[in-house]
């Protein structure tokens, strides 16, 4: 079976997916019952977890909506996971009719999903590729046919670095996107870490999926922005950054930080 081009690996539906167990916290419907069966592992190792995915949804949605609001109007969104209303061209469009949005994902799943609900439009385009291939995600005919990496580029890299282990060079990952991007461009990152809580509950659950969870310290996911400048406040949790009310603020027990930065010349 091929999708755009390339071979589409087997559909795994006897092991939860990273992707359909966030789907499943967020409140969705396209998981099966081996992805729920992990969320709600997650959820009892962590009652949190559900309060975090949604924390960290709301978090690439203000992200979005800063990175347009400067001038952007390329999106390359990789990990993106299943499509969730407002999606990221939903959210750019509602800025500016310019937007054009690349959705990268591994899960054949998530690609048919994305596929079926958004090609009808021109400016918006599903790729299946797999990040720890930085080349193979940048050399898509997809992502060619939308994206000119000769103009600015916001990068979302939301909830995914995580599932990259340190053998996976996920540092390097990082550093061959950012130089394929010319000055101008947004770097969008959000990743789990332990400095908040014990994550070992958490790990287990993923250990039987599709791939590990690789919490990082601050320090660590810090690095991530070499060759960037942080957009103010920084990387701070998720629900800290440039929160719209007091009440979106509330960050106790959300251990996933996040933040914005801009590329200089």
């Amino acid at each position: 079976m091929s999708q755009h081009g390339l071979r589409v690996p087997e559909i795994d539906t006897g092991r939860p997916h990273s992707a359909r167990i966030y789907d499943y916290l967020l409140g969705g419907k396209n998981h099966y019952e081996v992805d729920q069966r992990a969320g709600d592992e997650l959820i009892a190792a962590s009652p949190q977890e559900r309060s975090a995915a949604r924390a960290n949804r709301a978090f690439m949605e203000r992200a979005v909506h800063h990175v347009v609001g400067h001038g952007v109007r390329q999106i390359l969104d990789i990990g993106t996971g299943l499509p969730h209303a407002p999606n990221v061209h939903e959210l750019a469009l509602e800025t500016t009719a310019e937007a054009r949005v690349v959705y990268v994902d591994n899960d054949p799943i998530v690609t048919a999903h994305a596929d079926a609900l958004l090609r009808s439009s021109d400016a918006v385009g599903v790729a299946l590729a797999d990040l720890r291939d930085p080349r193979a995600v940048l050399d898509h005919p997809c992502v060619r046919d939308v994206i000119d990496f000769d103009e600015p580029v916001a990068v979302l890299l939301a909830s995914v670095l995580h599932f990259l282990t340190d053998a996976d060079r996920p540092q390097r990952v990082v550093a061959a996107l950012r130089d394929a991007v010319p000055a101008g461009s947004f770097l969008v990152l959000s990743h789990a870490t332990g400095d908040l809580g014990d994550c070992s509950g958490a790990r287990t659950v993923y250990d039987r999926a599709s791939a590990p969870l690789t919490p990082r310290s601050r320090r660590a996911i810090e690095r991530f922005f070499d060759g960037f400048d942080l957009v103010e406040p920084g990387l701070v949790q998720v629900p800290l950054w440039r929160p719209g009310t007091p009440a979106a603020a509330r960050g106790a027990g959300i251990g996933i930080y996040g933040a914005v930065a801009r590329k200089s010349g």
